[in-house]
């Protein structure tokens, strides 16, 4: 698995990395869950994305994974959903980060993001300085935001955060032209969500879940040619090699697909001419596109 530098944040991670949003859910096995977890760090994936807002995941995490915590960057989300706090405040952020040690098991967190944080907040103030306080304390070794447009924008310019988190994907290229190369020049590890677009390419029909349907219908306007590539791959290598994203987070359930997505990426970078093509249509019809948050 090919690794990479977290920016300038002195963290490694792999290239992939492992979404762990589906093992939230009650519905997945605890058996499956411990398969995927493990065999996620066996495969040589060194990077764990997770979020307060995923159900299960971060005290599955913490329950299989507390053994191993040395053999990967543990990357979560904080800003809400704490019992007797007010979301999106200094309280609550503090509370937040107490609350995902005790769940994940271990005695820091590498990344701690500020969860789709509105602008608003960002500029008062209060939940940066809450975070910062955190990392002076040794609990969170860096600190990021997780999110897109203007939000995102603010962020990277503010230089108060060390890590981003934004859709990057070939429906979604919004932040490839200014954030991402801002990010680079400040040493910003970056973390692509959505690599796959939500893989819109499965669906005939527009899909119901509100997200999905948005990717789906920028995909045919977008009406690309796959050129001889599975469309997995096509995206995949897209997103990972997309310059300045450090890691690119691939949310399965099960360790096959895992394997399927990491075999794909050693494959290496789109050929150049694919790689333009693929820009070029985003240019073409998708300019007054926001990222999907």
């Amino acid at each position: 698995m090919l690794q990479r530098p977290f920016g300038n944040t002195g963290l490694p991670v792999s290239v992939l990395g492992l979404g762990a949003g589906h093992i939230g859910s009650p519905e997945l096995a605890e058996e499956q869950v411990e398969r995927l977890l493990h065999g996620a760090l066996d495969a040589g994936v060194r990077l764990i994305d997770t979020a307060r807002g995923y159900g299960l995941s971060e005290e599955r995490i913490g329950r299989h994974l507390a053994g191993r915590r040395h053999q990967y960057v543990l990357s979560t989300k904080c800003g809400y959903g704490i019992p007797g706090y007010e979301d999106w405040t200094g309280p609550c952020i503090t509370s937040g980060v107490e609350a995902a040690l005790e769940r994940l098991r271990t005695d820091h967190i590498d990344v701690m993001h500020l969860h789709s944080c509105p602008l608003h907040v960002l500029q008062r103030g209060d939940v940066i300085e809450a975070l910062q306080r955190a990392v002076q304390a040794g609990k969170v070794l860096v600190a990021g935001y997780s999110g897109d447009n203007e939000p995102l924008h603010w962020a990277v310019a503010s230089g108060r955060f060390r890590s981003i988190q934004p859709s990057v994907n070939l429906c979604d290229q919004a932040a490839a032209g200014t954030v991402l190369p801002a990010a680079w020049k400040r040493g910003m590890g970056v973390i692509a969500k959505r690599p796959l677009a939500n893989a819109p390419w499965r669906y005939e029909e527009p899909p119901q879940a509100e997200d999905v349907r948005e990717y789906w219908e920028r995909f045919r306007t977008l009406g690309l040619d796959r050129q001889g590539f599975d469309w997995d791959e096509l995206a995949l290598r897209f997103a990972a090699f997309m310059p300045g994203v450090s890691s690119c987070i691939v949310g399965t359930s099960t360790l096959g697909h895992l394997q399927r997505c990491a075999e794909l990426i050693g494959r290496g970078p789109l050929p150049r001419e694919v790689e333009a093509g693929l820009r070029e249509a985003f240019a073409w019809h998708g300019e007054d596109w926001k990222g999907l948050v």
